[in-house]
């Protein structure tokens, strides 16, 4: 598994994981803001990016928990607070249910406990395009489900560029099916009030792969769990409204220091 170690002042970690695309550039809208407290760790998932390799068939959340765990334990990490982006953000579900002491704390990203039958949708549509007019045709269409318009046609430059780089990177049609697979068979609804440690929800109400009552089911399932529910931002808020998140992710992390390992 390829990862970059972002040193800070401090000597709590933060570990990012992304959505779907799995790469550690995803989070560079939040570096800045981590490093002044946080040592980082970001890496490129199984598959995905500098890592590659070929998901097997049948992967689960379980299986790439795991290998978010191994990340941890060769960048010298036995706990951190983990910050995960959708699917990114079910990993850190997984390992808080199964190994809670490498767990310090959770920041979910428009994620679920239980994919909706919306969201289903939209992977369909997605997996239909890639099947039948292939990877450009794919890629073209996927900001429509990451970004709000008014922001998509203010930065028509930077899709061009986001697109080139991801035909140029692609992961690999079969790769993209068995990790949409994973993230549809996922299901821990009834299972979120064994989740001890601290946890905040991040939604937005223009998200429309995900709609944001499934980030009010992971709040209100999960003890303690603190909700910010933005107004804009899409599915991917953490760039269209890097300072605002930035915020809310920092105030919430620094509120939270991690305990001792039990």
């Amino acid at each position: 598994m390829k990862f970059d170690i972002h040193d800070g002042p401090g000597d709590e970690t933060v570990l990012l994981s992304s959505g779907l695309g799995g790469a550690a550039g995803y989070w560079a809208p939040q570096l800045n803001a981590l490093r002044a407290r946080f040592r980082v760790v970001t890496y490129d998932h199984f598959g995905c990016g500098r890592t590659g390799g070929e998901v097997p068939e049948g992967v689960t959340i379980s299986d790439m928990a795991d290998e978010m765990a191994e990340v941890m334990r060769a960048s010298g990490t036995p706990r951190a607070h983990i910050v995960g982006h959708a699917l990114g953000g079910l990993f850190g579900l997984d390992l808080a249910l199964r190994a809670p002491e490498m767990v310090a704390s959770l920041v979910l990203v428009n994620a679920w406990s239980r994919a909706d039958p919306h969201s289903g949708r939209c992977f369909d549509t997605r997996l239909s395009l890639l099947r039948d007019s292939g990877v450009a045709a794919f890629l073209r269409a996927q900001p429509l489900f990451l970004y709000p318009a008014e922001w998509m046609a203010r930065n028509a430059g930077r899709l061009a560029e986001e697109e080139a780089h991801g035909l140029a990177h692609f992961q690999g049609a079969e790769n993209i099916r068995r990790r949409i697979a994973a993230l549809r068979a996922f299901d821990i609804d009834a299972q979120l009030e064994r989740i001890s440690v601290p946890v905040q929800v991040i939604a937005t109400r223009d998200d429309l792969l995900v709609p944001w009552s499934r980030s009010a089911r992971l709040a209100e399932g999960i003890a303690g769990a603190e909700f910010a529910l933005e107004p804009e931002g899409g599915h991917a808020v953490n760039v269209t409204r890097s300072a605002r998140f930035n915020r809310l992710m920092m105030d919430f992390l620094t509120r939270h220091p991690a305990r001792p390992a039990a």
